[in-house]
């Protein structure tokens, strides 16, 4: 049962009806549903279908390619020697063939890209002198390697340069999304329940397709994650692992990351991890970047070359608060449920959760045309200047002057702004303008689970962005 993924459809259908050949890539992180999509999208439905293997040598890719022609109709008895060869058994298959259009599905190409392999040459000789020239082809390939397609598909310098007719960055469910998605399997959460479960998986398909109807959603969690046998305890390892091929480095850089709340800048990455400072980190970086594991960012009023990298992915977060360690509890989560550690976990991931919904909290602003950029900031100290030292979980600077100070705070309840907190924030305020200097109008924002209490401080607060807000589209 597909979940979203309307405009990525419309793409899809939209290719199998027109009369042209198509060229389609499609990208996004391991588990993020492009498989399926594209599977959903034809009705299961191909001219030929292919998966790379995981980690076959070049012999083992042509063989595997050799048996699904075969498996597709094509009366072969040679194996092919190389992908020229092998694309060449494609083109007849495809000649042969009596469907309208000839869908053609290359799943985990990146798998197929063996060292020292002609795959990609081949893929543009096919397409260039073949497959563009008729009108009758849709060509879609995938990779989890988000960073392989986009280099040697997307941005390809040779012969596929400027070729694709469509491109689909496949994306992370939203809240809204992840309603429909328990609407649709008639699971038994609320909307609390759906945004602790975003806070811990994300809006990764595949981690929601582990939810079992007839648990509690600390059941679920104990089940998937702290029990015995549970089927994603070891899935940080092998998620990386999937991606990199040397995936060591990375979760270095991960690693050093996992408990800084702002993030760290390069330099401090290169002191914490002792990973050299050269082109193989800067890859490394935006690799991380692109598959969604870590976000970059400027500090408002700092230099780029200061931007500071965030660990971002929901999991990873998660699993290096409590799973790197094992707990032996199989009912951890139950039984640490609503305790302090939890609870701190919980304002943390919120804020993260929060970052990956600007779109929904500038809606209630009433801001959604309105051109902003979105930031973290901090300032220590400095009574000579009349700095107190404050750190602001999130600025939205907009386009009309106006700058929406959010303070993030994860509730079970209606949020209370006492005395103490109304100081804070007024510090805030007052740090931010001397440090800044802005000229900026300046408006305290609140992002919260369920509102504000109406007290003698809450008027402090210009705008409330609830849960609620969160879920909308």
């Amino acid at each position: 049962m597909l979940v979203g993924r309307q405009k990525e459809l419309e793409i899809l259908n939209r290719a199998a009806l027109d009369d042209k050949s198509h060229f389609i890539a499609i990208y996004g992180r391991r588990r993020i549903g492009k498989t399926y999509l594209v599977r959903e999208a034809y009705n299961y439905s191909f001219t030929f279908s292919h998966a790379g293997l995981s980690s076959g040598s070049m012999k083992e890719q042509l063989y595997s390619f050799y048996s699904s022609l075969k498996d597709a109709g094509l009366k072969i008895t040679r194996k092919p020697k190389n992908w020229l060869e092998a694309f060449d058994y494609l083109k007849d298959l495809i000649r042969q063939s009596t469907e309208k259009k000839k869908v053609i599905f290359l799943d985990e190409l990146s798998w197929m890209d063996t060292a020292r392999s002609d795959l990609m040459m081949a893929l543009e000789s096919f397409w260039n002198s073949f497959a563009s020239a008729r009108k009758d082809v849709v060509l879609i390939v995938c990779a989890s390697a988000t960073s392989w397609i986009l280099s040697k598909v997307i941005h390809n310098k040779g012969g596929l340069y400027n070729r694709l007719t469509e491109q689909i960055h496949l994306e992370p469910f939203d809240l809204n999304e992840c309603l429909n998605y328990v609407s649709k399997n008639n699971l038994c959460l609320n909307k609390e329940q759906i945004l602790q479960f975003y806070m811990i998986f994300g809006g990764v398909p595949y981690y929601w397709d582990f939810i079992k109807k007839e648990f509690s959603l600390v059941q679920n969690i104990d089940n998937m994650l702290f029990k015995k046998d549970a089927p994603l305890k070891e899935e940080y390892q092998y998620l990386y692992a999937s991606i990199f091929k040397n995936p060591e480095s990375y979760l270095k850089i991960i690693e050093v990351l996992a408990n800084k709340k702002i993030g760290l800048t390069r330099d401090e990455i290169i002191k914490e991890t002792g990973i050299e400072n050269t082109g193989s980190l800067s890859n490394k970086l935006e690799e991380l970047e692109v598959c969604g594991f870590i976000r970059k960012y400027n500090v408002l009023g700092n230099k780029k070359k200061n931007a500071l990298y965030q660990l971002i992915d929901p999991y990873t977060l998660f699993y290096h608060h409590f799973l790197k360690n094992y707990p032996s509890d199989e009912h951890f989560w139950t039984n640490q449920i609503n305790t302090p550690k939890i609870n701190t976990w919980m304002g943390f991931a919120f804020e993260r959760l929060c970052f990956s919904h600007i779109k929904q909290i500038k809606k209630k602003l009433g801001i959604a045309s309105v051109l902003t950029e979105v930031y973290s900031w901090k300032t220590n100290a400095d009574l000579d200047k009349g700095l107190i030292g404050s750190q602001i979980d999130m600025l939205i600077v907009r386009k009309d002057q106006v700058i929406n100070l959010c303070e993030i705070k994860y509730s079970n309840s209606q949020y209370v702004i006492d005395k103490e907190t109304d100081i804070k924030i007024k510090t805030k305020v007052n740090d931010f303008i001397k440090a800044s200097k802005t000229k900026y109008a300046i408006m305290p924002t609140l992002i919260t689970t369920y509102g504000l209490v109406d007290n003698a401080y809450s008027s402090i607060i210009n705008y409330v962005v609830c849960m609620e807000d969160l879920f909308e589209l």
